[in-house]
Formats: structure tokens, sequence, C-alpha cells
């Protein structure tokens, strides 16, 4: 099949925020894009609140101004993380994160950012709706992708078939298209549900998130602002119904006694909804005429509230790979040109994944030695320096 025969040069299967970011990346290549998405468009142009705020580093704010996205979100949805705790067991003693005055020249009041992931998928949505070279496939989920050396080959549930150059992957961390392609994963299911609800309080939060590892829960706290606080309740899954068979009323009085009445009065004001807690990492981010990015490449445990700004880098760099091959006449289908991609966004999601992974095993562990071992990494790692520099970099992204 001859290349202006094909239908698209790319075809991207996910239209969330990752898959949106990497077609609004390319798109300045003049390259045809195809985004398809299960969702109608209606839902890509209006998301719905669905309670996760996403914790952004100075790093992925850059990435978001450069492709148009930052400065579509309303500045008072944009809310500021000025710095971060850790808590552990029923101790007081905090590990705490201010924000550096300055990180590599570059001087910053803040640790990060935090924005509703539904503002999020809205200014993706919105800054790629204007290219001609981009379409979209909505209101139809893929059953079926193969890929030979001229091209790779999508099947709509309705029977149509799209053909294209490269094939990405977008489509969550249970990506059925990784899977058809033939790419395996390191994948941890921690047996445990994630629960998230905004509250209002009295009692300021400060701008800091705050890190609870209770025994028998996990407990993040979101400053959005100083008065409205996003809670993350982390729980094994059969224990679930103990938040989730909650009223709004019960839920807050429970956060005052988990926190000690340290928010005041606390107030729940939106829907609990709720995830199952599921890491992944797969083996390899390309394969024939293929690529992964966003969850489909790796899912990470919330902890460390890194897994949008890790598919926002990658996307960045896929786009990035390919546009730059383009323009310099490459076939940017290759396997020479993907592993590029690999090469330069691998080897810190593994350290990330693998480390966060390692963080999560033990502060959820609560054997009598687990709990002085937890109590001896959070005092140590306040009194070094360098740690703590080397944390803050992650959580600022520089």
């Amino acid at each position: 099949m001859q290349e202006n025969q094909l239908d698209s040069d790319i075809i991207v299967i996910g239209a969330g925020p990752a898959g949106i970011s990497f077609a609004r990346g390319v798109a300045p290549s003049g390259l045809r894009v195809t985004l398809i998405e299960k969702s109608p468009e209606s839902v890509l142009a209006d998301p719905p609140y669905d309670g996760r705020e996403i914790a952004l580093t100075h790093t992925s704010r850059d990435i978001m101004q450069k492709l148009d996205m930052w400065q579509r979100v309303p500045d008072d949805e944009i809310y500021f993380l000025r710095e971060a705790h850790v808590l552990n067991g029923e101790s007081d003693y905090s590990l705490s994160f201010p924000h550096p005055k300055k990180v590599r020249g570059r001087e910053i009041d803040t640790l990060g950012y935090l924005i509703s992931n539904h503002n999020i998928r809205r200014s993706a949505y919105d800054s790629i709706k204007h290219f001609d070279n981009v379409n979209f496939q909505t209101g139809q989920g893929v059953v079926k992708v193969t890929t030979d050396a001229q091209k790779t080959t999508v099947t709509l549930e309705d029977g149509k078939v799209l053909t294209a150059k490269v094939l990405i992957a977008a489509d969550s961390r249970f990506s059925n298209t990784r899977r058809q392609l033939g790419i395996s994963t390191d994948m941890h299911d921690f047996g445990r549900t994630v629960m998230v609800f905004r509250t209002e309080h009295t009692l300021p939060n400060n701008e800091t998130a705050t890190e609870c590892f209770f025994y028998g829960r996990t407990l993040a706290l979101l400053p959005l602002g100083d008065y409205m606080t996003n809670c993350v309740v982390t729980i094994d899954s059969h224990r679930a119904q103990e938040i989730l068979g909650l009223s709004r009323e019960q839920l807050g009085a429970e956060m005052m006694r988990m926190l000690s009445n340290r928010f005041g009065e606390m107030k729940v004001i939106s829907d609990v909804h709720s995830y199952p807690l599921v890491g992944v990492h797969a083996r390899s981010f390309v394969a024939e005429r293929s690529a992964l990015i966003g969850d489909a490449s790796v899912g990470m445990h919330p902890v460390t509230a890194h897994g949008f700004n890790l598919g926002l880098a990658g996307a960045d760099i896929l786009a990035t790979v390919i546009s730059e091959a383009h323009a310099c006449g490459e076939d940017f289908s290759s396997q020479e040109v993907l592993k590029r991609y690999e090469r330069k966004h691998m080897p810190h999601t593994l350290f990330l994944f693998h480390g966060t992974n390692a963080i999560v095993k033990l502060f959820t562990n609560e054997q009598t030695p687990a709990r002085f071992l937890r109590s001896a990494v959070v005092r140590l790692s306040n009194n070094l320096p360098p740690v703590k520099f080397l944390i803050s970099r992650q959580l600022t992204g520089f």
C-alpha cells in the first residue's frame, strides 16, 4: 500500500490527556493524525469531574504551556502546592519538603501545582480541535490491531478499518492494544482501592500536601486553596465499604477523626469516586510500527503523584522524536526512530516505578519490624539534606 493511500500517518488509540498531548505535540509537523476514542466527542469537549486532582511539576507546566494547554485552564482552577509533608503511623513527626527557592538557577515559589483531571482533559481537547490535520473517531472502540512492514491496521467495533504508518497506544494501564502488539508488562495489583473526594474545612491547610501512612489506611491530602482539600483514601479492597458506605456527613466526621481535627470542621462537598489500585510497567515501549505512551506504558501508584507527569513527558518525547525525524526526511515509523523515544524515557520511568513500589511496600507493611523501619526512614531522610534534595528534584520536575 502506498503512503498516500493510508488513512493517516499516525493513529492514536485513546484520546485521554496523554493521547491528545502527543497528538498536539506532533500536529504542527503536518502529519495526519487520527485519534480513536470510545467516549463521544461531547465528553472530550466537556469532561465530567471524576474526583482526581493531578499534581503537576514545573516541567509538566512548561510542556503544557508549549502545547497551549496551560493557558486554557482557568486561573482560579490552578492550585499551588507550596510544601509537602509525610506522616507515619500515629506519630506527629513529619518528613517535610518545603519548596526550594531556586533550582538550576531558576527561582520558584512553589513545589508544584494541582489541576483537576477534567480541566486538563478539556484544555487538551481545546488546544487541538482547530488543527485540520487532526481527526477524531469517537464513540467507537477498537477490536483488532495489526502491524506489518508496510502499515498498521486498526479495526473498529462497527467494522471500519483504518490504516496508518504508525500506531500509538494510549488506552489505559489495562491496554488491550498493548496486549495485541505482544508487549508484556510487569503488573502489580496492590489489592487496594483508592477513593477520592473534595472537602471544605474551617482551618487552613497552608497549601501543603500531606501523605499520611496510617495503620490500615493511607490518606493523601491535596490542597485546593487554603480551605478546600482533595482527600485520597487508600484501603484494602475488602474494607472499601468502610468508606464507601458512609454518608457525606459521616465521611466528614471520619476525616476529622483521622486527622485529629487538624483542619477543624470538615464537610464533604463532592461524590466519592473509587478506582482499583494497580501498577503496571511495560517491558518495552515500542514494537513494529507502534509505541506506548501514558498509562499504557507505565501506570504508577499515586503515592508519589508522578503518573500524569510521566505520561506527559513520554508524550512530549515521542512527539519530538517523530517530528524531528519527519523534518529530516527519515521514516518516523521505523524501529530506529521509535527506539530513540524508548531509550530516553524508559530509564526514568523504571527508576520511579520500582522506587515507588518499594516505598509503598515498606509504608504499608504493619508488622512490628517494618513499623520501626518506617519511623527510622522518615527521621533519617529528614536529616539528610542530599536525600531531601533528590526527592525535591523529583517533586518539582527539575
